[in-house]
């Protein structure tokens, strides 16, 4: 076992220090090798023991080799074998409880993997709990105990132990007493003596939080919880490197027992002044973050208490505004309360029916904090100064922020029906746009269209048409800039008013005198791959909602030009069916026939060259000698087929009849016997030849 010892503190060190590669990976696959040998049992095992072993590699090495053997192959072993091992790992334990921490993990892991591979018939949990018990009398024995009583619960928690994970849990939670009495003691000498390490509170912590996860509170009455000095200990912990564990300690009770929510709401007023003020004041992200957390739980778990409006609710609500403003680098402060907003919102809503009254009630004492919470929520959804001033093309808004205003979604709907939309619009815009003289940032413009947008449904739903002034004025400045400057974050903000646009349709192409102003801004956008999509689909959107107003020749003329563009933009092909749905919409609503067919054979003249490719040998011949220009080639003809097809099954269908004039030749080109002779590419996607199959079957009806 010594030559076997020494092969592998070589092998060890080869691993860890050799220079070479090759040596590095020779060494590590012989250790795979010798872990699955009968002998690295013992091996391990002596290496740990071993008191003229004093290597950490080495050390860490074997803990881990057993922790790993334990649990692939514990079933295979004696119960004897088991003993002994249980009782070298002790030993190691005891012997390095002062060394290296993560070593004393690896140790208390392998014992915890025994353990669980242990007949529970046998009591393993009190034959190690009596142990551990002896360990106290020494030196450090207290920090063994800890450590295994931390990780011991994670490790049943372990889906790996699911099929009796409910018996291992019960086991572990039988001895609930003993471990809170244990901790409770560990606690107490803070108190007595100021030198007691505060990297040993943090070590209380972990192992409270783990069996609070665990579920040892649920093992003692619920009501003597929110007594329990435990409690107080974790309070007490909310300073210093404590702060985050006892928040962690705190937000686990909170969730799992009733009636600790009542109980931390009176103390809120303590956090706030004492924690919380100091740290808005000092702008430490730390401590706002994790109050905000607690404070959010608190209210989560009981907003029945909230909503009574007592002092204590009314300061909870009040500090998680000051949370939620907090100008913090990302969004995960503000986004970590947004789920009791909305459980708060939601509740309050759902008071309706009999108790409309309450529900006035509540809505009447709570106003102020909501429309204080629409100022914190916008201001919050804005971008930094940073990307509100970056040109870069092809910029959109932070993974971060696009996850906070998915999670706003929701919320902003509910704030909206409780305040009333016309309410909530006057919030956004009060006062309208500043002057020339005064300019509002482009920023917090975007994050208002984003907040209008979002609840752009519940004002439809409520049919009150606001003053659209304040939207038509931002398009008509947007319809007027030259698209050289359409660049980096001034994308994003033409995006979300193109968002807007679609959204409300219905009403702002309601006055003829926008219509110009609103095919310019949206045909300026379309071509910019940011806002391609937005302004496609609110092109389409006003066209439904106003065909009328867009018959104006200015209108028309503007429209064709958006469907000559095509060609030369590349649109997505759903981006360019929208167009290509819209200008149709208002071709089909022309009365004059004359001009229809011409407007009709205007928008399909620039599909007239690329379709003479399909029948062109010669053009084909040379395009195959170069793929790439091939595949250009096959999508332009692919992309100016649909335009066609798709032009002209709307043309037939809504006329009812062959169409006359200045089309037959179109007719003609595409339903000849060459183009129905075509041998697709594969590359060809599937709605080419079902939207040209359509397209003949009607010619041939």
């Amino acid at each position: 076992m010594e030559e076997l010892q020494r092969k592998v503190a070589e092998a060890i060190h080869v691993l860890n220090h050799d220079p070479l590669s090759s040596n590095r990976v020779a060494a590590n696959q012989w250790l795979v090798h010798f872990q699955q040998t009968p002998e690295a049992w013992d091996v391990s095992t002596s290496l740990l023991t071993s008191p003229i072993v004093s290597l950490f590699d080495l050390q860490f090495f074997a803990a881990q080799i057993l922790r790993r053997k334990i649990q692939n192959e514990a079933s295979n072993l004696q119960s004897n074998a088991k003993e002994a091992l249980l009782n070298a790992l002790l030993l190691a334990a005891k012997r390095y409880s002062s060394g290296v921490p993560q070593l004393l993990t690896q140790i208390c892991l392998a014992l915890s993997a025994l353990l669980l591979h242990a007949d529970l018939y046998s009591k393993p949990f009190d034959k190690l709990m009596f142990a551990l018990q002896s360990l106290q009398a020494h030196d450090d024995g207290n920090v063994v105990l800890l450590e295994l009583l931390t990780v011991l619960p994670e490790e049943i928690s372990d889906s790996r132990h699911v099929s009796h994970q409910s018996d291992l849990r019960q086991e572990l939670l039988s001895h609930t007493s003993m471990v809170l009495d244990f901790l409770l003691q560990q606690s107490e000498k803070q108190y007595v003596s100021p030198l007691y390490p505060q990297h040993d509170n943090r070590k209380i912590l972990r192992c409270l939080l783990s069996w609070v996860r665990a579920g040892c509170f649920s093992e003692i009455p619920q009501g003597a919880v929110p007594s329990h000095p435990l409690l107080n200990y974790v309070f007490n912990a909310l300073q210093g490197t404590t702060f985050d564990l006892a928040i962690e300690v705190l937000v686990e009770l909170v969730t799992r027992h009733e009636d600790l929510p009542r109980v931390l709401l009176y103390k809120v007023q303590l956090l706030r002044d004492t924690l919380l003020k100091p740290a808005l004041i000092n702008a430490d992200p730390k401590v706002v973050s994790g109050l905000a957390c607690l404070m959010s739980e608190i209210g989560q778990a009981a907003p029945c208490l909230i909503v009574e409006a007592s002092h204590e609710a009314l300061i909870l609500t009040d500090a998680l505004l000051s949370c939620v403003s907090f100008p913090s680098e990302d969004w995960e402060i503000a986004d970590s309360t947004v789920q009791f907003w909305s459980t708060f919102a939601t509740y309050i809503l759902s008071l309706g029916g009999n108790r409309q009254n309450e529900t006035n009630r509540v809505k009447d004492i709570f106003l102020p904090v909501l429309s204080a919470l629409v100022d914190a929520l916008v201001l919050r959804a804005q971008v930094d100064e940073f990307t509100s001033s970056d040109e870069s093309p092809g910029l959109d808004l932070p993974d971060g922020l696009l996850h906070f205003r998915n999670n706003l979604l929701e919320l902003l709907v509910d704030i909206c029906q409780l305040l009333h939309p016309t309410t909530f619009v006057s919030k956004l815009f009060f006062g309208g746009l500043p002057s020339s003289d005064v300019s509002m940032p482009l920023r917090e413009i975007e994050a208002k269209l984003f907040a209008l947008n979002a609840v752009s449904e519940v004002i439809l739903q409520e049919g009150e048409a606001f003053d659209f002034s304040l939207i038509a004025q931002l398009v008509s400045a947007f319809s007027v800039r030259p698209s050289s400057e359409l660049k980096g974050f001034l994308c994003v903000v033409y995006r979300s008013l193109a968002d807007v646009v679609g959204s409300f349709s219905r009403w702002i192409s309601v006055s003829p005198s926008n219509a110009r102003p609103l095919l310019l801004f949206l045909a300026g956008g379309i071509s910019e791959p940011i806002c391609t999509h937005a302004c496609a689909s609110a092109l389409r959107k006003i066209c439904e909602d106003a065909p009328a107003v867009i018959q104006e020749t200015s209108n028309l003329d503007i429209l064709m030009w958006i469907g000559e563009c095509l060609e030369q933009w590349n649109l997505a092909l759903e981006d360019e069916e929208e167009v290509i749905s819209a200008i149709t919409v208002i071709l089909g609503s022309v009365a004059n026939k004359e001009l229809q067919n011409k407007l009709l054979t205007q928008l399909l003249s620039s599909s007239y060259g690329v379709l003479s490719t399909l029948v062109d040998d010669d053009v084909e011949s040379s395009g195959r000698q170069n793929p790439a220009t091939y595949t250009r080639m096959l999508s332009s003809v692919t992309r100016g087929l649909y335009r066609s097809v798709s032009a002209l099954i709307w043309d037939i269908s809504s006329m009812g009849q062959q169409v006359e004039g200045g089309l037959d030749p179109i007719l003609a080109y595409t339903a000849g016997a060459e183009i129905e002779q075509l041998q697709w590419s594969s590359s060809q996607p599937d709605w080419v030849a079902i939207a040209f199959s359509t397209k003949l079957q009607i010619l041939r009806v």
